[in-house]
């Protein structure tokens, strides 16, 4: 899990005093009176002398109970003295005063996650990815929990999800103890496969390279590499070289020609096994097969939107699996519409996991999303026709 940072070094202690004199807030609590207070016990932390700091933030909150950041940043202090319960006491206050203060979810997530209770860890977390499902290292953290609590495949897919938002997430992964029991899952093991494709992109050419730059063992690079190869996604080459008196040979890897040229552009994904490399699992052209997927794309939108519609929580969910799975109509929202298939994937996920209360909670909000993808897919299939 990522480690907490102050935010403040002693080099950076607040010393501007006075700016606010005389300015009262809402309350009538003098502002200057408790910023100074507050600014105090940031330097104190800055120093790493949590019990002066946690008393600096108390005064500032006699002056005002609702002054969320020292809640917050007394959480700080007391997470950092091995405290959890009354850091989750303190965060609890700041999230009193504002429900939707992710940074609040975040560090109670973490202290329930030091105290091993990944149940509680994996609720907090949930309230952030409901607030914000585009942030990214809420849905990693969240697969650490859900794999430390033995969730396997609810952990796969927020790592995935993780993924898809920033794939920087994948190399985080491959080092990451929290994550060990997900580990033998396949699709780990492809996560494996985009860590040592990015690595090779960025000209990590050979295996003692890679094994450095990833944090991966030898054993998990050369199987990434077999199966890189076999998918076409990169290609081998022998150079020789001379050592004194020595010749030998040296094994180098690097994107195959089509391959970086969908990195330049951004469209990268894996080919379909048993593809040539120069075949494209693109709808780019303008063919009949392409009109048929499309069609059909339209007929799988307007029968979730009608589960959706009706509230049938089993159908909804079926209808939605068709539209984000990779293998079908999923391929064309990912090259396509990739927020709309993020989304989808977030709602497909929280409709599995809470059912018909999330559904009619956010009936709205999906159809709003299925009538603009719908909307696009219709240009989308004029252009194509005329």
């Amino acid at each position: 899990m990522g480690k907490l940072f102050w935010g403040l070094s002693s080099k950076g202690k607040e010393e501007n005093r006075g700016d606010t004199e005389g300015l009262k807030d809402s309350r009538g609590v003098s502002t200057n009176a408790k910023q100074d207070l507050f600014k105090k016990g940031l330097n104190k932390m800055a120093d790493e002398e949590l019990e002066d700091a946690i008393q600096y933030f108390d005064l500032a909150l006699r002056l005002d109970p609702n002054f969320i950041d020292a809640w917050i940043k007394r959480g700080y202090c007391f997470f950092h003295l091995g405290n959890y319960s009354q850091a989750i006491l303190s965060y609890d206050k700041a999230l009193a005063v504002d429900p939707t203060n992710t940074e609040a979810w975040n560090l109670k997530a973490l202290a329930y996650y030091r105290m091993k209770n990944y149940d509680k860890a994996i609720e907090c977390v949930d309230r952030v990815i409901d607030l914000d499902p585009n942030d990214g290292m809420a849905w990693y953290n969240k697969a650490c929990y859900l794999s430390l609590a033995l969730r396997v495949e609810e952990a796969i897919d927020a790592l995935k999800k993780a993924i898809e938002i920033d794939v920087s997430y994948a190399k985080k992964a491959v080092k990451d103890k929290d994550l060990d029991n997900i580990r033998h899952d396949i699709v780990f093991k492809r996560i494996n496969e985009i860590v040592v494709l990015e690595a090779i992109r960025q000209g990590h050419d050979v295996v003692g390279k890679l094994v450095w730059v990833t944090g991966m063992n030898r054993q998990e690079i050369e199987e990434a590499i077999n199966s890189l190869l076999l998918k076409g996604l990169i290609i081998k080459k022998e150079v020789r070289s001379v050592t004194g008196f020595t010749k030998s040979k040296e094994e180098q890897y690097e994107l195959a020609p089509d391959i970086a040229n969908m990195f330049t552009t951004g469209k990268i994904r894996d080919r379909p096994e048993g593809s040539s490399s120069n075949s494209s699992s693109s709808i780019s052209s303008d063919t009949d097969p392409k009109t048929n997927l499309l069609k059909e794309l339209l007929t799988c939108i307007a029968d979730a939107r009608n589960s959706i519609e009706k509230g049938d929580v089993e159908s909804s969910i079926e209808h939605m699996r068709a539209l984000i799975d990779p293998k079908r109509l999923g391929s064309i929202l990912i090259e396509n519409y990739p927020d709309i298939h993020r989304d989808l994937r977030f709602y497909h996920i929280k409709i599995s996991n809470d059912g018909k209360n999330y559904l009619n909670a956010k009936r709205n909000d999906l159809l709003q999303l299925l009538s603009e993808l719908e909307a696009s897919v219709n240009k989308k299939l004029r252009l194509v026709r005329s």
